[in-house]
């Protein structure tokens, strides 16, 4: 049994807490055609409030609410 994470700071005396392994699967990743569907600007739910995804002439994107 590994009781490394319940031994006491050596600084404090206190014991440490349980150290937790981050588990998050890496984020979901979409190309910019996929997202504007070869128009210029889409259009993104989110909370209750809608918010633009654009592309501008100089091939940037701008996000905006």
């Amino acid at each position: 049994m590994d009781t490394s994470s319940h031994c006491p700071d050596a600084a404090t005396g206190q014991p440490q807490a349980p150290r937790h392994v981050e588990t998050n699967p890496p984020p979901a990743r979409w190309t910019s055609e996929i997202l504007l569907g070869g128009a210029r600007e889409a259009q993104i739910d989110h909370q209750g409030c809608t918010y633009r995804l654009r592309l501008t002439q100089l091939g940037k994107l701008i996000l905006t609410k």
